[in-house]
């Protein structure tokens, strides 16, 4: 059974992508007698002007521990696109068309939250699409982890285990700002893993006050310094909800320890990795990860169950429907067990105190 099976990386780069591209197409070259696999270049921008090639078998050997993505990637570009005549163009139709100039059977999208809102529109366009879900803030609904997102971990936890000796050597408060726009899962299993006493998320607006009593309270007890991991979508309580801040030049770490500053009267540094947090090679159970979702990827591709994005759920490799999983987003729920975990070993979350009864 010949199959031509394209692929494309869509969105923020991740450890681990390259990774899947190889599940992928190592497990169609045993499942079809023969196959073409096709990538399409530099995310759904390389889909739309129809920029690809055929690749070949040893394309995919020694890709498995490198970062980034062969592939290359671009943020999705879903707005009508203008031709030089002056017209507007639908990029999903235009998508849709060259879908058929490639001559393919299917096509495997790997991505985050909009890619897979993207994804189920072309579904809906009529093509034959499976998606794999990728970012390292691990928001994307259906799923109980993303890969990329421990490799995240490791990396941020990193930065908080290293910043622990120049806080304690300089009897300051370091607030290390992690990535995570929407949802807070990077900055509360990375504040948790590198002993952070502060963890402020998006999904738990904090109160300045109620950070500041528990650097205090360390201070008083003899602990000269502190460390806080503050998610780049964190918010105060006095914080506009309304107010979009993502793609500004906006850094919530800054703002924070400015904040601090008129209340306490510490010296508090700001550590921003950044785009660190996206680099480097895959952790191995990104690997491992990565690798059992490229290969059922395949797997579907042979059984004919398009409209699906693969997922983990208590531990076993499945899937959602796409139409399922698009346009939502996985933040971290109130009741989520690993803040229960933070409060036990002490962590404060920045939420303000009850008032007493007067």
């Amino acid at each position: 059974m010949a199959k031509r099976i394209g692929i494309l990386t869509s969105g923020g780069d991740c450890p681990g992508l390259n990774a899947a591209i190889r599940g992928v197409a190592r497990a169609s070259y045993q499942l079809f007698s023969d196959v073409q696999i096709v990538g399409v270049m530099d995310g759904f921008g390389g889909f739309i002007d129809l920029e690809y090639r055929e690749m070949e078998r040893h394309e995919f050997s020694g890709i498995l521990t490198l970062g980034g993505t062969i592939l290359r990637t671009s943020r999705q570009r879903d707005k009508m696109i203008r031709q030089n005549s002056g017209k507007y163009l639908d990029p999903f139709r235009m998508m849709a068309k060259n879908y058929e100039k490639m001559a393919l059977d299917c096509i495997v999208v790997i991505g985050g939250n909009g890619t897979h809102t993207a994804a189920g529109m072309l579904y809906d366009q009529g093509l034959n699409v499976i998606s794999l879900p990728k970012t390292i803030d691990n928001d994307v609904w259906g799923t109980d982890v993303t890969f990329g997102f421990q490799s995240a971990v490791d990396i941020a936890t990193d930065v908080i285990d290293k910043v622990h000796s120049t806080a304690f050597s300089h009897s300051r408060v370091m607030v290390v700002e992690l990535m995570g726009n929407e949802a807070g899962w990077l900055a509360l299993s990375a504040g948790i893993a590198g002993g952070a006493d502060v963890i402020l998320i998006p999904e738990i607006p904090y109160d300045i006050n109620t950070v500041a009593d528990v650097i205090n309270d360390r201070y008083e007890s003899g602990k000269h310094y502190s460390i806080i991991a503050i998610a780049e979508g964190a918010r105060s309580i006095h914080d506009d909800p309304e107010q979009n801040l993502k793609g500004q030049h906006y850094s919530v770490g800054y703002k924070l320890a400015d904040e601090l500053r008129k209340v306490i009267d510490i010296d508090t540094r700001v550590v921003v990795p950044g785009h660190y947090q996206r680099g480097g090679a895959p952790c191995p159970f990104d690997r491992v990860l990565a690798t059992q979702m490229g290969v059922y990827a395949a797997e579907l591709i042979k059984r004919g169950e398009f409209g699906t994005t693969v997922a983990v759920k208590d531990g076993k490799i499945t899937h959602n429907l796409i139409k399922d999983v698009a346009g939502k987003t996985k933040t971290v729920p109130r009741n989520a067990p690993l803040l229960d975990v933070g409060r036990k070993v002490g962590v404060s979350y920045g939420e303000p105190k009850a008032r007493k009864a007067e």
